[in-house]
């Protein structure tokens, strides 16, 4: 963590795992905190006032300056199913 002369916080240092997913046609992006999913796995994530099982695209590492989304809105993935047992 980085400080400014006046005492704020200039920059979080933390790395947090982005996935972008394929849900019911529109692609969306979760994170994924405690998962570590691939290309082509298989989540299930919160949409709307519910859940669905989503195809992921894309994983990506990202601070909170580079997040494809705000880390104060973005939700987790609930659970992952490999591609390998689908």
């Amino acid at each position: 963590m980085i400080h400014s002369l006046s005492g704020g916080v200039i920059a979080d240092d933390g790395i947090y795992t982005f996935v972008k997913v394929d849900a019911e046609g529109t692609p969306r992006w979760y994170l994924a905190p405690v998962f570590r999913p691939k290309a082509g796995d298989r989540v299930r994530v919160p949409l709307g006032g519910g859940e669905c099982v989503a195809t992921v695209l894309r994983v990506e590492s990202c601070s909170r300056q580079t997040a494809p989304v705000p880390l104060n809105r973005a939700q987790s993935i609930l659970e992952i199913f490999p591609a390998e047992n689908v």
